[in-house]
């Protein structure tokens, strides 16, 4: 009984000085207001293309440098219309355009540049609000994590990854192809380009309210977790068109080819869904391609949600 008195004072001491230490040393971090994030979130706000270090923004005035090629054909209205989600329709002809683009001297990622592949048709979209136009984006392969990341989480780009070599050029033929660890899925040819002569690049009228919106669509989704097959969000969103700086340098139109290969699950057991549904579509008529040559861009945080 006396040692456990005596020991009392100091246990009630040492307890208080915990209790003050504690009191004063945050255990947990708070998010920030009007900062993006992303995961992880544990230190602090994020960096990317809308975000730089300490909240810079990027204008994409005379960078990135771009070059891309496109080739594009008719195909089965049909089966276009079945890759589309609720509240879309294909619009217009449906002629699908498969592009890729090679980028250098991106601000964002102080200098680096990345590849991408996409796949496009044209198509509207009816909603309870909102009615739109433009390109429907069905996929776009990119060769590096992080904007595949900021791509897919913060504007709604369908993104996954590939392998996207630069285009070989050899006796006026420009030939691409794309690849997924070892087993190539793409080859993209383009030959008897001739240049054309560039207009002038009229900025689109504003928008009037009520109006159809345009520019490039989307159908954003991200999976709830545990709850396999609920969603978190799954929503239409839209790139408007025009804004930013970008400037088109050159233009070349000629003849194209393209071939998606089929692939087995073994072959691409996260992607060949997507690889064998461009390999059936039926090529019709091809419908040319072109090269395009240019600078600057914007940074696409005028993304929004189709209503």
């Amino acid at each position: 009984m006396r040692i456990a008195a005596r020991l009392s004072p100091i246990i009630l001491l040492v307890s208080l000085i915990a209790s003050a230490v504690s009191a004063q040393t945050p255990t947990n971090y708070l998010f920030i207001p009007k900062k993006l994030y992303r995961m992880p979130t544990h230190f602090g706000p994020s960096t990317g293309p809308r975000q730089g270090e300490n909240g810079k923004k990027f204008a994409n005035n005379g960078v990135p440098k771009s070059t891309r090629i496109e080739v594009r054909f008719l195909t089965d209205r049909g089966k276009l219309a079945r890759l589309l989600p609720e509240g879309f329709a294909v619009g217009g002809e449906p002629v699908v355009t498969v592009f890729a683009s090679y980028t250098t001297e991106i601000e964002w990622l102080a200098g680096r540049g990345y590849n991408v592949l996409g796949v496009t048709f044209p198509a509207v979209f009816k909603g309870k609000q909102d009615q739109a136009a433009g390109d429907f984006l069905l996929v776009l392969w990119e060769n590096l994590t992080d904007p595949i990341l900021t791509g897919r989480e913060e504007l709604g780009f369908a993104k996954v990854y590939a392998d996207l070599p630069e285009p070989r050029v050899y006796e006026g033929e420009t030939h691409a192809i794309a690849s997924w660890m070892g087993f190539k899925f793409l080859d993209l040819t383009l030959k008897n380009m001739q240049p054309v002569a560039l207009g002038g690049q009229p900025s689109p009228p504003p928008e009037a309210e009520n109006a159809i919106l345009t520019g490039l669509l989307h159908y954003k989704y991200i999976p709830k977790t545990g709850d396999w097959g609920e969603a978190d969000a799954a929503y239409p969103v839209i790139t408007p068109s025009g804004g930013g700086n970008g400037v088109l340098l050159e233009m070349a139109r000629g003849e194209g080819t393209v071939q998606f290969h089929r692939a087995r699950w073994e072959d691409m057991p996260t992607q060949y869904s997507i690889v064998n549904a461009f390999a059936e579509l039926p090529i019709r008529e091809y419908r040319g391609a072109t090269i395009t040559r240019s600078t600057g861009g914007k940074d696409l945080s005028d993304q929004r949600i189709l209503r």
